[in-house]
């Protein structure tokens, strides 16, 4: 399995390269162990797999930007695009190139990654005029790690398809630390072998990465755990309100919650901000909104109840409508409190 970041060439004499040579990114030993342990707990073994050309990057938010900023960083020849075009400005200072739609992106990289805010903006960038699949070929490959709903997905797959190129489904688990460390989790599926090409590029983006089969189980994949974590953040913003409200110290309650059994990470980061009334965006609450939405779409398509998620969603509506859509989702915990000011009056 390959390793999680690379040893370039072109990072290490960059005035020795021709600008014509393709980019050869060979993995760096110090991190060999690391994937080791991950091909062992995941049952992958890539055999050293390197990658060789150039990488696309489309949509550069909260995610994309330092997703691409970690290639780049790593020594990988990066092309990006986003709509407002001075979102690319950080990257072109690291060494990206940029080129004006989609479609170019796609039609000058070998693999061309999307990070995308939802369904629609996925399907306009792969799918639209100028979008991706126009500049899509034989032998190049697309992937999505955008989180979208399976249906759309497949959409775009067969569009991508359709061009004689690869599609490969990759949403990912995790926020914008964890992007910026280089710590996230994909969720892959689709084409195995374009899985397999991007496994280098992948491991410098994330920790660890699934391959779950066919397109849509990625999707799906992502909004259960979507689903599971908007779910756990109101009950975690309902135990500190009724800390507070019997008398307890919130912030005493943050660290008896990290000491038992149902310690989680996100309670311990995002504990302490929100006793503050404090809500720096990771993940904006009007993405954790959506992915309730579809995760209860998906849910109906089965016949499933999931009764607590369907309430979750309400609050998280209530707090958009608060005006907090594009704070942290933990700001859910303001539609609450406004719920409580509202009955006792």
């Amino acid at each position: 399995m390959a390793a999680a970041a690379f040893l370039c060439a072109r990072a290490a004499a960059p005035a020795l390269l021709p600008p014509s040579r393709r980019l050869h990114c060979r993995l760096l030993a110090s991190r060999v162990a690391a994937a080791a342990a991950l091909s062992s707990s995941s049952g992958e073994g890539d055999g050293g797999v390197e990658f060789q050309g150039k990488v696309g990057f489309l949509g550069l938010g909260i995610m994309g930007a330092p997703m691409a900023s970690n290639l780049i960083k790593a020594g990988c020849d990066v092309t990006v695009w986003n709509r407002t075009k001075s979102k690319c400005d950080p990257l072109l200072s690291l060494g990206a190139k940029y080129e004006p739609s989609p479609a170019e992106v796609a039609s000058s990289c070998d693999v061309t990654f999307a990070m995308l805010a939802d369904p629609q903006s996925a399907a306009e960038v792969a799918c639209g005029a100028d979008g991706a699949a126009e500049g899509l070929a034989p032998g190049k490959g697309y992937v999505d790690v955008s989180t979208v709903d399976g249906a759309t997905s497949k959409l775009i797959g067969e569009r991508i398809t359709s061009t004689g190129a690869s599609f490969l489904e990759a949403p990912v688990s995790g926020s914008k630390k964890p992007a910026e460390d280089g710590l996230l989790i994909f969720l892959t599926a689709g084409d195995e072998s374009l899985y397999k090409r991007v496994a280098p590029l992948l491991d410098v983006m994330g920790k660890s990465r699934f391959y779950l089969g066919d397109v849509g189980n990625g999707a799906a994949m992502k909004l259960v755990v979507n689903m599971v974590m908007g779910s756990m953040m109101v009950s975690f913003s309902e135990g500190l309100l009724l800390s507070e409200k019997v008398g307890l110290d919130p912030n005493t309650l943050v660290e008896v919650i990290s000491q038992g059994a149902i310690s989680a990470p996100m309670f311990s980061l995002k504990g302490p901000s929100m006793v503050k009334a404090a809500y720096p965006t990771a993940f904006p609450l009007k993405h954790q909104q959506k992915d309730l939405r579809l995760a209860l779409a998906l849910a109906e398509s089965v016949s499933q109840s999931i009764p607590t998620v369907a309430a979750a969603n309400e609050l998280y509506k209530a707090a958009k409508s608060l005006g907090l859509a594009d704070h942290d989702f933990s700001a859910v915990i303001e539609a609450l409190k406004a719920k409580a000011h509202s009955s006792q009056q």
